[in-house]
C-alpha cells in the first residue's frame, strides 16, 4: 500500500505557496480600484488553509525516501490538485468562468501551454492578466526541477539518459534536487529579471514587460493582449521575445554550470546544438516559403519566420502575425514543427530534441544492420554510445506520444470539428504549444468557442504531455495500485 503521507506533506507545501502568491493578484487589483481583489484573497485564504492541512496531516512522515510509485502519484497529484485550486480565481472573479473553463485556463497556466478561453484580454482586470502570467512561472520552475530531479528516477521516455544530471540515488531523491534547485532558481529568477527589463527598454510598459517576462522564460505564451506580442507592432520586442524564448527552451541545468563559470558546456550539448540547428533549418524554409508566396520580403520575412518557429518549436506560443494567412504550404509546416518542442530540463514541452537525436539515430543503426547484417552499430548520442534500455524507452515514448495525439484528434472530430481544429487542437495540447491551426482555434483565435466536452479533454492532453505521458496513464493500470 502506498504511504500517502509525504505525498500530502509535499503537496500541502506547493498549496500554501500558491494560496500566498495569490495575494499578487489582489494587491495589483486592489491598488488599480478592482473588485476582484476580494476574490483573490479569499482564494488564497482557502488555498493556504487546505494546504497547511495536507502539511500537518503528512509532516511526521520520512519525505527523503520517497519511493517510486509515490514519485508517480506525486507527481501527478502536483498538477491536478495545483490546477483546481488555481482555477477559483478564475470562477470568481468578472471573468466568470465555468468549472470546465476556468480549470482548462489553469491547466494551461501550469503546463506553460498558453492556450486560453478568454477574449477581451486588453480590458480584463490587471490582477487577473498577472496571475495568468504567475501560473506560468510558477508551473515553469516546477516544470524544470521534475524534469531534472523526478523524471530520471522513473525512467521515463528516456529520460534516465540524464539521471546523472540531476539525481545519484532515488532513495535521496530530495536533499539532491533540493541542491539542483538553487541553482535552477537562481537562473530562472535573473533571466525572467532580464527578459523584463529588455521588455521595457524596447517600448513595453512595465506591467506588460513584467507578465511577458514570466510568459516568455517559462516558454508558456499568455499575453495581456488579444493580438499577443503582434500587439506591439515592434521589431526589437519580437527579437527580444526570439532571444528569451531560445533561453527558456534550454536545459535549465547548463545554466548552473554557467553560474559555475563553465562557460564551454552550454553549446557543447549535443541536444541544445540539434534544437538550435532545427530552428535554423525551419526559419529557412519559412522564410522562403513567404518569399516565394509574395507574403512577405527580406528583414520581415526572416523575422516573422524565426519568431514563429522559435515561439512554436520552444512551445511558447506568442504569435506575432496569424500564419495561418501565409497558405496551405506553411500551415503543414507549422504543423510538423508543433510536434517537436525543445530541449530536456527547460520549460518547453513536446518531443524533445535529445529523443529526434536517439529516434534518427535508432534509424541510421537499423538501415546500416539491413545493409551490413553481421555489423555491429550501437546506438549514438552526443558521438557516445547508449544503452538498449533509453532506445527502448524513447521508442515507446514515441509510440505513445503518436499515438495519443491520433486518439485526441479523432476524438475531437468525432465531437464535430474538422479535421484542421482536431488535430492541431490535439498536438497543440499534448505538445503544450498553445495556439492551434485553421478558423477555430488558430492563432488570431482562441479556445473560448469549444464545448465543455472538448475542454476537459484538452486539459487531460495538457496534462498527460506536460507530463510525459507515462508518468499519468501508469496511474491508470489496476497493477499499479496493488502491493
Amino acid at each position: 500500500m502506498i504511504d500517502f503521507r509525504p505525498i500530502a506533506a509535499i503537496l500541502g507545501v506547493l498549496l500554501a505557496v500558491l494560496g500566498t502568491t495569490m495575494m499578487i493578484p489582489a494587491l495589483v487589483d486592489f491598488v488599480a480600484g478592482r473588485g476582484d481583489f476580494l476574490v483573490y484573497a479569499a482564494s488564497a485564504v482557502i488555498t493556504v488553509f487546505v494546504g497547511l492541512s495536507l502539511w500537518l496531516a503528512g509532516r511526521s512522515s520520512e519525505v527523503e525516501k520517497l519511493s517510486l510509485r509515490q514519485a508517480f502519484v506525486l507527481t501527478t497529484a502536483s498538477w491536478v490538485l495545483l490546477s483546481a485550486f488555481a482555477a477559483i480565481p478564475f470562477m470568481w472573479a468578472e471573468t466568470d468562468l465555468s468549472l470546465a473553463d476556468a480549470y482548462f485556463e489553469a491547466m494551461s497556466g501550469l503546463t506553460t501551454t498558453g492556450a486560453t478561453v478568454i477574449s477581451g484580454l486588453d480590458h480584463r482586470p490587471p490582477g487577473l492578466l498577472i496571475w495568468r502570467a504567475f501560473l506560468h512561472w510558477y508551473g515553469g520552475i516546477g516544470i524544470i526541477v521534475m524534469a531534472m530531479a523526478l523524471l530520471p528516477m522513473m525512467r521515463i521516455g528516456g529520460m534516465q539518459l540524464f539521471r546523472a544530471e540531476s539525481s545519484d540515488k532515488s532513495e535521496k531523491l530530495l536533499p539532491r534536487a533540493a541542491q539542483m534547485a538553487k541553482g535552477i532558481l537562481a537562473s530562472y529568477l535573473f533571466l525572467t529579471f532580464a527578459c523584463a527589463l529588455t521588455y521595457a527598454f524596447c517600448g513595453m510598459s512595465v506591467f506588460d514587460a513584467v507578465a511577458h517576462a514570466m510568459a516568455t522564460i517559462s516558454t508558456g505564451g499568455f499575453s495581456t493582449h488579444d493580438a499577443s506580442i503582434g500587439y506591439f507592432d515592434s521589431p526589437a520586442i519580437e527579437y527580444a521575445a526570439i532571444f528569451f524564448m531560445l533561453s527558456g527552451s534550454l536545459p535549465f541545468v547548463l545554466y548552473v554550470r554557467v553560474l559555475a563559470g563553465d562557460f564551454s558546456r552550454l553549446f557543447a550539448n549535443p541536444e541544445v546544438r540539434l534544437f538550435l540547428a532545427l530552428v535554423a533549418l525551419f526559419a529557412v524554409i519559412s522564410t522562403f516559403q513567404q518569399v516565394s508566396g509574395g507574403i512577405n520580403a527580406g528583414e520581415t520575412a526572416l523575422r516573422l519566420a524565426l519568431f514563429t518557429v522559435v515561439s512554436l518549436m520552444s512551445t511558447t506560443g506568442f504569435v506575432a502575425a496569424d500564419y495561418t494567412n501565409w497558405g496551405t504550404p506553411t500551415e503543414a509546416l507549422f504543423f510538423v514543427v508543433m510536434f517537436l518542442g525543445a530541449c530536456t530540463g527547460s520549460t518547453a514541452g513536446g518531443m524533445k530534441s535529445f529523443r529526434i537525436a536517439i529516434l534518427g539515430s535508432s534509424l541510421m543503426q537499423h538501415l546500416k544492420r539491413v545493409i551490413y547484417p553481421h555489423g555491429v552499430f550501437p546506438v549514438l548520442y552526443g558521438g557516445k554510445p547508449i544503452g538498449d534500455d533509453v532506445v527502448a524507452s524513447v521508442l515507446s515514448f514515441a509510440f505513445l506520444y503518436l499515438a495519443s495525439f491520433m486518439l485526441i484528434g479523432i476524438a475531437i472530430n468525432l465531437l464535430g470539428f474538422d479535421l484542421i481544429t482536431s488535430f492541431s487542437a490535439a498536438i497543440t495540447a499534448l505538445a503544450n504549444v498553445g495556439p492551434g491551426l485553421g478558423p477555430v482555434v488558430g492563432p488570431a483565435q482562441n479556445f473560448g468557442g469549444l464545448p465543455d466536452s472538448v475542454i476537459w479533454l484538452l486539459s487531460f492532453a495538457m496534462l498527460v504531455g506536460r507530463l510525459e505521458l507515462f508518468t499519468v496513464l501508469v496511474l491508470l493500470l489496476p497493477s499499479f495500485w496493488r502491493r
